[in-house]
């Protein structure tokens, strides 16, 4: 599991906005958040909490991106549906997520199954995961997240 200090793997994904290579951002701070699937009721609150302060990251000079193993049309046809505006990267393959160890056991219901714990990353200027948030409950978050930024 990727936590604060460790060097966030590169990764080149293909995302709403176009392909997204996370060692083509820097300077840049990216804020990354891992979620389970698109259109889900508290995937879709965490999304739409994001885009609601997409300008603030921005303007602490943070770039903000959602990343699930959805389809690229999955993520399109979900940032349309509730006018997202924040990028969403697919790793339909999960090399990504599994890289970044986010890819675990969950169990529901008594079952057993794998899918991603709720984790969001904010990666400095240098690559280096300056704060991780696992398990991550969504009230409050995002206010969190670009208080954090606002700090770095």
């Amino acid at each position: 599991m990727i936590t604060t200090g460790d060097t966030a793997p590169d990764f080149t994904l293909p995302g709403t906005d176009g392909e997204v290579t996370l060692a083509a951002l820097r300077p840049a701070k990216v804020v990354l958040f891992f979620y389970p699937k698109d259109d889900t009721s508290t995937c879709t609150i965490e999304a739409i909490d994001f885009t609601t302060q997409a300008e603030a990251f921005a303007a602490a000079g943070a770039r903000v991106f959602g990343l699930s193993k959805d389809s690229l049309k999955s993520h399109v046809k979900f940032a349309g549906k509730h006018a997202l505006g924040v990028a969403l990267l697919s790793d339909a393959g999960s090399d990504t997520c599994e890289r970044y160890g986010v890819w675990v056991e969950k169990t529901m219901y008594g079952k057993a199954y794998r899918g991603i714990e709720r984790t969001t990353l904010l990666i400095d200027g240098s690559g280096k995961v300056a704060k991780a948030w696992h398990k991550v409950a969504i009230d409050g978050h995002v206010a969190e997240v670009l208080a954090t930024v606002q700090a770095l």
